[in-house]
């Protein structure tokens, strides 16, 4: 197990490419056993999560090869079983993403309940409820989902709230099926446009993605195709945050600036000078402390949750207080704990968190509680005096690409060694 050791105080300069965004590439891997041919996937992060969601269908009997310029190619022709173990997806929330290929492709899978970081519930019962009214038998035994069909029928689905994950499974589940599926209340995040846009490529017919109002025709079969994944906008709006919380200037390339338009909002009312074209942003914060922003979590377009930790280490040093409502997730202030271990002034109250900024971090031992929080520690590290120690790093590997190499093309002072 490593750890990550932090000399702050350095501000950030430089240039700094954003890798394939997690939140899209797991579920056009899990959307990869659909086809009847194969898939090539390029824009590939090198994350633990995709290391096992690969795992994953290589167990089941999907052919997996990397090219030299770090494509994946896969053929889904051979796939044998239909079983997402626990051993393997018990880190992984995003397990639950092959239900909905599986059933409406084979006509059964058995998928683990999915696990993921403690930062609050993640419920399955709409997936569940949702596959139901499409026709599928669904049971829950011994911590599995084991559902089957003949063959899945359309339907209006009616989501209570937005999600993601729930929309994701429901639109893959729906290409293959019988019919119409309409999908109300759908996520509209870039990442359901993302694999609405893989699926429309291979044979899909899908409308409506991006809005609240999702439609599918049912196919009788996809047919594989080549697909580049879209880049990263947590990714792109931690390194903002890095280069706005140490007074640096840097440049990002090869991002979406559009998907990142509420965050770019926000970090110039904290006082940075942003320019932008449609896929590079520059931030100057002209050596600056930031000023304090407040947020409030939501679903895309809002502010997203993923973001929520990393701008509490920004109003952590910020010139005066701050307030931060977190309505996506119950448990997602973990990381507060952590932060005033490094000298941080912030209060919980429920889903807010009240932060009265201090004039400096001190280095400490830390410990990271779940992916965004790691990044924020990471983001604190980096402005404070003296050596930060960042344990259980394990979390970060989950959604950041080789994050500390970029961190150090930056100028950062980050390193990684053993426990």
């Amino acid at each position: 197990m490593d750890k990550l050791i932090i000399k702050g105080m350095n501000p950030l300069r430089g240039e700094v490419s954003v890798s394939g965004a997690k939140n899209a590439v797991l579920p056009i891997l899990a959307a990869s056993v659909m086809p009847r041919s194969n898939v090539k996937i390029s824009n590939i992060p090198h994350l633990h999560d995709v290391t096992t969601t690969i795992d994953l269908l290589g167990r089941m009997g999907v052919s997996i090869m990397m090219d030299e310029e770090m494509n994946i190619h896969l053929d889904p022709a051979k796939i044998k079983k239909f079983f997402a173990p626990y051993d393997l997806v018990k880190t992984m929330r995003s397990s639950i993403l092959v239900l909905g290929p599986l059933l409406t492709r084979f006509g059964e899978a058995k998928v683990s309940l999915p696990g993921g970081c403690a930062i609050g519930t993640r419920p399955v019962n709409m997936h569940i409820k949702a596959l139901r009214e499409m026709g599928a038998n669904i049971e829950i035994s011994d911590g599995y989902i084991i559902a089957k069909c003949k063959r899945l029928k359309g339907a209006s689905i009616k989501f209570p709230e937005s999600s993601v994950t729930g929309t994701e499974n429901i639109i893959m589940a729906a290409c293959l099926a019988d019919g119409k599926t309409e999908i109300i209340n759908a996520a509209k995040e870039p990442e359901v446009i993302d694999l609405s846009n893989f699926l429309v490529k291979m044979g899909a017919k899908i409308s409506g993605h991006g809005t609240n109002k999702i439609e599918i025709e049912g196919v009788s079969e996809l047919e594989g195709t080549n697909y580049s994944v879209l880049p990263d906008r947590i990714e792109t709006g931690t390194f903002l945050v890095a280069g706005a919380i140490t007074g640096g200037k840097i440049k990002i390339k090869n991002t979406v600036s559009s998907h990142v338009t509420i965050i770019i909002k926000k970090l110039r009312e904290a006082g940075a000078d942003i320019n932008f074209t449609p896929d590079t942003i520059e931030l100057d914060m002209r050596g600056n402390r930031p000023s304090p922003i407040n947020i409030e979590t939501g679903p895309y377009p809002q502010f997203p949750t993923d973001m929520q930790a990393q701008i509490t280490a920004l109003n952590s040093i910020a010139s005066g207080s701050s307030e931060i409502k977190e309505n996506i997730f119950e448990n997602r202030f973990m990381h507060v704990q952590e932060m005033n271990r490094m000298g941080a002034n912030i209060v919980v109250r429920n889903n807010c968190a009240f932060i009265n900024g201090v004039d400096s971090l001190i280095g400490a031992p830390v410990m990271a509680t779940d992916l965004r929080a790691s990044a924020s520690l990471i983001l604190a590290g980096l402005v404070a005096s003296g050596t930060t120690e960042i344990g259980r790093i394990y979390h970060i590997d989950r959604g950041y690409d080789c994050i500390e190499e970029k961190l150090k093309q930056l100028g950062a002072k980050i390193e990684r060694v053993p426990m």
